[in-house]
């Protein structure tokens, strides 16, 4: 064997161990980065999907049911009003106990309307509790900075695709009761991501019996809606 194509050879036997190696190297560090990602993506999905959740219930505890659009969703924030207890004064005041309950026995049919306004009138030793309209949006998220109720209806990482939510009521055990869902598909949230290795973990979640994604409630069966990462 001459020289030259001894030299060849190494070359090519050289460009081979390379290639090898940063194959075993890819083989072990690509399911290490897509399990991070995944781990990532999740967090953000979920944030979502409980933002979804607590307008949802919201919704519920003044109407008796759930909505089914996003666009009904975001009216409700923008737009709409909850109910929420105040609380004025302290049990543990004494003077206020006392003084409270002779307001009561002089007018047994006072409202906590007619308290309210007393207490506003210069009464602070009142103690009662009322429930006020307050603004959704004035109450929910009021701290999250980082919240935008436009973004509810996107999978994230998804470049623009759509939540899955839907709402029905359903007879359970001859009751009525009304059922909500939000799902993401990992499909769409992990979109860009290695597609066999997210096929994968389709198939794992499939022979767990459990959804191929996230998801908040169930219009299937009464979860409390809870969510499938809790």
């Amino acid at each position: 064997m001459n020289k030259t194509l001894k030299i060849i050879l190494e070359i090519v036997l050289l460009a081979l161990i390379v290639v090898l190696t940063y194959a075993i190297v890819r083989s072990v560090t690509k399911p290490v980065e897509f399990n991070k990602q995944v781990a990532y993506r999740s967090e953000v999905a979920i944030q979502r999907l409980k933002d979804i959740r607590t307008l949802q219930t919201a919704y519920k505890s003044e109407t008796g049911k759930f909505l089914s659009t996003f666009d009904s969703l975001k009216n409700f924030y923008n737009n709409g009003q909850m109910s929420v207890v105040m609380q004025i004064g302290s049990l543990d005041d004494s003077l206020a106990v006392v003084h409270t309950e002779q307001v009561k026995r002089r007018n047994r049919k006072i409202t906590p309307q007619q308290m309210y306004d007393m207490y506003k009138a210069g009464d602070k030793l009142l103690i009662f509790s009322i429930e006020n309209k307050i603004a959704v949006k004035d109450t929910l998220f009021k701290s999250r900075e980082d919240f935008c109720v436009d973004s509810l209806e996107y999978i994230p990482f998804s470049g623009g695709e759509k939540v899955l939510m839907n709402a029905i009521t359903r007879q359970v055990s001859g009751v009525q009761v009304p059922l909500f869902e939000a799902k993401m598909p990992y499909k769409l949230l992990l979109k860009g991501l290695d597609n066999q290795l997210r096929i994968n973990l389709d198939h794992e979640k499939m022979d767990q019996n459990r959804y191929e994604g996230l998801q908040v409630g169930s219009i299937d069966a009464p979860n409390n809606n809870a969510g499938n990462w809790e």
